[in-house]
């Protein structure tokens, strides 16, 4: 092993070790009963029946039964011992910028992470789905703290082999993959050209349909990253910007306090539609930056969840 390799494979050690030591403590110390209370008891499985007592449910009642035995039978059912969680991560190459110490790609890591791990100590089964503009990598859900470990360590050191984004490709493998109901995260910047259109009935809506179908066998969350210097320039003169990509680049006067102004609008209207299209479907979404600490926003995400679904 060459001296590079070997200062590679000691970046690759340190860098998941960092991530799994914070994950655990904040695993440990805020998302071990949120996590639960948001995602556990969504799947029921069908146990037995017996006499029907008053004050049960109506709709519980099971009519054949019922018809065979000549007296109210009610079904009763019980919540899964164990949840099947499926990481559906974007390692495109746009996710590999970041203009301060974390790239995007490494802050949908430590959330990839903190999931897993969460899952882990709760004994559910985790998947992974890495996907650019073509699956990069499926690893079937499985138990075991071994197995979070390496769904940190692909995530973050994959190699990308497609040159683009296919958020439409990555949810139909999901939809084909994952047949059980699962607890779905889709992690993504959601730099795709299709994700931005207003337009109802266009091609553009075609993800759109394919996210309520997931969503509708399945609980599916949206996690969407960015960094901020792509929402606002800085005022430094001309500057290149270079798409990750496509390769393509522009230059820009960010001198030019129009050009800072429209360049903050264009995002803020791209990210709006991409909310509204996902609320519109009732499709949950959580939004995170590559600075800054995210986990007290996530853990205030997952009680949310978990009021809805009990209050």
């Amino acid at each position: 092993m060459s001296d590079h390799d070997a200062e590679y494979t000691r970046e690759i050690l340190r860098k998941v070790r960092q991530i799994e030591i914070r994950s655990n403590r904040l695993v440990a110390e805020l998302f071990a009963g949120s996590y639960h209370s948001a995602f556990k008891g969504q799947g029921i499985d069908f146990e037995e029946v017996r006499e029907y007592q008053p004050g049960d449910e109506v709709r519980t009642i099971d009519w054949n039964v019922t018809a065979r035995e000549g007296f109210p039978f009610v079904k009763q059912y019980k919540e899964e011992r164990e949840l099947t969680i499926v990481l559906a991560v974007d390692i495109s190459k746009s996710t590999q910028y970041g203009s301060s110490f974390e790239s995007k790609r490494e802050k949908l890591a430590e959330l990839a992470a903190l999931v897993a791990f969460s899952a882990c100590r709760n004994g559910d089964k985790v998947g992974l789905l890495l996907f650019s503009d073509q699956t990069e990598l499926y690893l079937p859900p499985t138990k075991g703290h071994k197995h979070a470990l390496r769904i940190l360590r692909e995530v973050l050191f994959r190699p990308t082999q497609g040159k683009s984004t296919d958020l439409n490709r990555a949810v139909q493998e999901l939809n084909q993959v994952t047949r059980r109901r699962a607890v779905i995260f889709l992690l993504s910047d959601f730099i795709v050209d299709q994700v931005f259109s207003n337009e109802e009935g266009s091609a553009h809506e075609v993800l759109y349909h394919q996210l309520s179908y997931t969503r509708l066998k399945h609980d599916l969350i949206c996690v969407r990253v960015f960094d901020p210097r792509e929402t606002e320039l800085p005022d430094v003169g001309l500057i290149d910007l270079k798409d990750l990509e496509t390769g393509q680049t522009i230059t820009l006067d960010t001198s030019d306090s129009n050009t800072r102004k429209r360049y903050a609008e264009n995002h803020r209207k791209k990210s709006e539609i991409i909310s509204q299209k996902l609320k519109k479907r009732g499709i949950d979404e959580f939004i995170i930056s590559t600075q800054g600490d995210y986990s007290k926003d996530l853990f205030s995400f997952f009680k949310r969840r978990g009021k809805r679904r009990f209050g």
